[in-house]
């Protein structure tokens, strides 16, 4: 990530077709040239982009390539499922449950939550071909924000301690993108307002 921020290289350095272990697999990055977003879910790729008049598309396809990007394979045996607390809100919620929680288990992981959020900001980068990036702003410039309201949802994310700026942002230690259970509306999430969730977490 400090590279696509800060060196602007946003060409894609690994094409997604060459994860061969596809069991249990998944993933979040943005698309190469910062031209959308990726999902990996239980090992389908979904990918995001926005087109010309604004409109969103989310399609499975495993061959594009990703400048920078992480992912795990993990099965469902390797998870403990919760009922998220009514008190767990929003994202900085989320990030002090798991890392309370989680303090005996191995980290870096991926995580999972399930069910209805009452409301979400997501964006997807839709930065324009041919743009030069050498900071964060300008990197983030071709962002193109949504949001969701009352839908059905699964989330995807990743929690470090350690990899700020290398997978997660700097200010904190979530990299999480957000897809509708219909499979339509896809994105990195900014901002959400939980309803009833269940989370899942690394057993060990």
């Amino acid at each position: 990530m400090r590279n696509v921020m800060w060196k602007g290289e946003l060409f894609g350095k690994m094409n997604l077709d060459t994860i061969s272990n596809r069991e249990g697999l998944y993933g979040v990055g943005p698309l190469e040239y910062l031209r959308g977003e990726i999902l990996i879910v239980d090992g389908v790729n979904y990918i995001s982009t926005v087109d010309e008049k604004g409109d969103v598309s989310v399609v499975v396809n495993s061959d594009v390539k990703v400048p920078f990007f992480v992912y795990a394979n993990a099965i469902e045996s390797d998870f403990v499922e919760l009922e998220l607390p009514s008190k767990i809100r929003s994202i900085s919620d989320i990030e002090a449950f798991i890392d309370d929680a989680t303090t005996d288990r191995v980290r870096p992981f991926v995580f999972k939550l399930h069910g209805t959020v009452s409301k979400a900001n997501y964006h997807i980068q839709n930065l324009p071909l041919g743009t030069s990036v050498s900071n964060p702003d300008e990197a983030h410039s071709g962002q193109v924000k949504f949001e969701l309201h009352d839908e059905e949802v699964d989330i995807i994310g990743f929690f470090s301690t350690e990899h700020q700026a290398v997978f997660t942002h700097h200010d904190t230690f979530l990299h999480m993108h957000i897809i509708t259970e219909d499979r339509t509306k896809m994105g990195h999430l900014d901002a959400v307002k939980l309803e009833n969730m269940t989370i899942s977490l690394p057993k060990n």
